[in-house]
């Protein structure tokens, strides 16, 4: 009984006033002393982003377009995956997560519900994206795939070629033949 008077009475002389530690958080106790300057160099750590965390952006929360090897329209081979060794010819590029896709090559299965009686389901197959690591440039006259390097010629223009072949990709041909393929399909969508 004498233990639990003088328990109260330590309680009551305990004063606690509004701006007292309950509900704060406490800071873990250090084991090592604190420096009391700052150290010269900040600490550069960078962490590991996981899949599913934003992506490195731009101030303006734009992404970060990546430099790629290939173009559109550039002829390239598969060097790994489902469809390794297959030919094909890139129709579309995204620059934000640098993978390409190629036509007629990793193809996947989309199953689409009816939209209503007139419009039945369907089972469709598109191209899904490969990664621009998982291509490399092909040489259609010598039937080589090969790295890709950069020269300026003595007009002064910087073009790419095959490093095997030293055949040059960059050629006012095929940037004509591109435009004219680009100008076709748009007549036909809008047909």
């Amino acid at each position: 009984m004498a233990a639990m008077a003088a328990l109260q009475s330590s309680m009551t002389s305990l004063s606690l006033s509004s701006n007292s530690f309950w509900g704060q958080r406490l800071s873990p106790p250090t084991l090592y002393a604190v420096p009391a300057k700052p150290t010269e160099k900040p600490c550069l750590i960078l962490v590991k982003l996981k899949r599913w965390e934003r992506k490195e952006c731009k101030p303006n929360s734009l992404p970060v377009l990546h430099k790629m090897h290939v173009k559109l329209g550039d002829t390239v081979k598969l060097i790994s995956g489902r469809d390794k060794g297959k030919i094909g010819e890139i129709t579309k590029i995204f620059k934000h997560n640098s993978s390409v896709i190629i036509k007629d090559i990793n193809l996947k299965t989309k199953h689409v519900k009816s939209k209503g009686e007139d419009q039945p389901g369907q089972i469709l197959k598109i191209e899904a994206p490969v990664h621009s690591s998982n291509v490399m440039l092909y040489s259609k006259e010598q039937n080589v795939a090969s790295r890709v390097g950069h020269k300026i010629l003595e007009d002064g223009k910087r073009v790419r070629y095959l490093i095997k072949t030293g055949e040059i990709i960059d050629t006012a041909e095929n940037w004509k033949r591109l435009k004219e393929d680009k100008t076709k399909t748009e007549v036909v969508a809008a047909s």
